[in-house]
């Protein structure tokens, strides 16, 4: 797949408002490894006081919370999907936010640009943020 430029991206204020409007952040590639990116990221969201959500498939709790195998399994509401997974995923992760009916938030993670996905979700009444890391954005505020 070719790398994509993100076509769709919310800007610096959106992401403040973000940040000050969610409260409970579902992550999609959740690792239980403590060196990887998605459970640095994880821990500072937390830590941050907000409530997250690890969506991996081979564990049963991650800093704590109970894991689920899917976005759908979830059964409470979700304002953000932080995604840690392959661009070509996107569209499928896209189609289960649409599903679910309450994410406000559609994040790619920094190096994780899919525009058609992004169209999708922003179409769908979602913000969508693409290839940005949300705990350097979160620092950043």
């Amino acid at each position: 797949m070719e790398c994509e430029f993100p076509s769709i991206n919310s800007n610096k204020q959106e992401v403040k408002e973000i940040f000050e409007s969610v409260k409970t952040i579902a992550i999609l590639g959740l690792s239980p490894d403590a060196t990887k990116d998605s459970h640095r990221v994880a821990k500072h969201l937390q830590e941050a006081g907000y409530k997250i959500i690890p969506v991996y498939p081979k564990e049963k709790t991650i800093l704590g919370e109970k894991v689920y195998t899917s976005l759908a399994e979830i059964p409470f509401a979700v304002d953000m999907v932080n995604i840690f997974r392959k661009p070509d995923a996107l569209d499928a992760i896209a189609d289960a936010c649409i599903a679910r009916g309450d994410v406000k938030v559609f994040w790619a993670q920094k190096g994780i640009v899919n525009n058609a996905a992004a169209a999708k979700a922003k179409e769908a009444g979602m913000q969508v943020v693409q290839n940005m890391c949300s705990m350097v954005e979160h620092r950043s505020l």
